[in-house]
């Protein structure tokens, strides 16, 4: 009963285009088996070869050949990109196979229809079909390759990178190769003494940098948006826009301008200081200032967000509850307890979530305010407020270490990952949305 869609199923296994022959789809048989042929010589002339270098990494950096009496400079393989040419190899291998299943699928789906006894589309009504049930497809297909090519392939690279020891002096192309070395680096960065305090020290500096950064703006943002919200408050207007001019103003500008108030010996802030006859803080040159500083200027421009969002929800916030606790003859702590907090918990749960990710990885506020510093022997290329990701940019563009960097990058990525799929999986919103579909 299946004989044309069994046939033309094993012709298109066969040979791409085999089955639409088969099928008396000529064009699109011909079409099918052209990519075929070009996809499969393209495949087996040059991106064999590439394929090959991504796992061999090369056989010979730059070097030096005697011609005469004098030496002449030869560039050899160069594993960084041999191994960037390989990933983008098998992306390509990927989508032709991926290609090749499509006409499979299509050589069975007309073969079933002629089984049926139903005439096959011609090319022109096959594309009219095609367009029309898979629209959304096509527009997205563009963009999918995008991020296929853009996005997938660099993340691929940064982890494959951290396999190999691809680290300055010794293993910097084009003068010397890369070799793959397995979990190395990741042993190295937990158990070698050089690695190992540098690497949870500062891990441990950025848990609490993310929580402290994320509950002080988020409760601070409360507490503000609260205050400007009660009865009798006039100017609410102005106070709005005074606490969210600092959010306005770019945080490259906002920074640098804190970074020099805060400077120990000329900044704004210790002259006031020593002009009322005290002395000064190290704001940014001690390790404990340091921490304090960067905390308190991250609440100073991260709590007009929070502010903005709770104020939004404050007003979708039933009055009638508020009516009906005051007849009971609750306390604004109780009101506050049990209606505001748990509305505005239950909105911005994920936010919050998304806050304490952001706070893990916030560059911006730790690089331009400190740069990392102040400088610890303890560390090795790190400082003592460095979080992974300010660490990360260190070893990579100052130090050229690159195969740590890289260990680096995938640790932070599983412990972002891992920290907001259990705490939005726990969190009441989501409950609620499970619950509800």
């Amino acid at each position: 009963m299946n004989r044309y869609a069994r046939t033309a199923g094993w012709l298109s296994v066969l040979s791409m285009g085999l089955g639409q022959l088969y099928n008396r789809q000529y064009i699109k048989g011909v079409l099918f088996l052209t990519a075929h042929i070009t996809g499969l010589t393209y495949i087996l002339t040059v991106l064999s070869k590439h394929i090959y270098g991504f796992f061999t990494l090369g056989e010979q950096g730059q070097h030096l050949v005697k011609v005469g009496k004098i030496y002449k400079n030869v560039p050899g393989d160069h594993s960084i990109f041999m191994m960037i040419y390989g990933l983008l190899s098998m992306m390509v291998v990927l989508l032709y196979l991926f290609l090749y299943v499509m006409n499979i699928r299509d050589a069975i789906a007309n073969g079933r229809l002629r089984d049926q006894g139903i005439p096959v589309k011609n090319f022109a009504a096959s594309i009219s079909q095609g367009m029309s049930k898979n629209f959304p497809w096509v527009l997205l297909g563009i963009p999918i390759l995008g991020v296929l090519f853009f996005t997938i392939m660099p993340i691929l690279f940064m982890i494959f990178m951290a396999f190999t020891n691809y680290s300055a002096p010794e293993h910097i192309p084009p003068k010397n190769l890369v070799d793959w070395i397995g979990l190395k680096t990741f042993t190295d960065l937990f158990t070698l003494n050089v690695w190992s305090n540098t690497f949870f020290g500062v891990l441990t500096w950025t848990i609490i940098w993310a929580i402290l950064a994320t509950i002080t703006c988020y409760f601070g943002g409360i507490l503000v948006a609260l205050l400007i919200n009660q009865k009798g408050i006039k100017f609410k207007g102005l106070w709005r826009t005074l606490f969210i001019i600092p959010y306005a103003i770019p945080q490259f500008v906002s920074l640098l301008v804190m970074r020099n108030m805060l400077n120990d010996k000329f900044g704004p802030v210790n002259q006031y200081f020593r002009f009322f006859g005290l002395e000064g803080l190290p704001w940014l040159s001690d390790p404990f200032w340091a921490k304090v500083s960067v905390v308190v200027v991250n609440m100073w421009i991260g709590i007009p967000v929070s502010m903005v969002l709770v104020m939004g929800i404050l007003t979708a916030i039933p009055k009638d509850l508020y009516e009906a606790a005051d007849v009971d003859g609750a306390t604004p702590w109780v009101k506050f307890r049990h209606i505001t907090m748990p509305f505005v918990l239950f909105s911005t749960a994920p936010i919050l979530i998304t806050q304490f990710a952001g706070n893990i990885n916030n560059f911006n506020v730790i690089f331009l305010l400190t740069k990392g510093g102040p400088s610890s022997i303890d560390y090795n290329m790190a400082g003592k407020t460095d979080l992974l990701v300010t660490w990360l940019y260190k070893l990579t563009l100052e130090n050229n270490k690159y195969n740590i960097a890289s260990a680096v990058g995938i640790l932070i990525f599983l412990i972002i990952a891992s920290v907001s799929i259990f705490s939005y999986t726990r969190s009441r919103s989501y409950r609620e949305e499970d619950m509800i579909q």
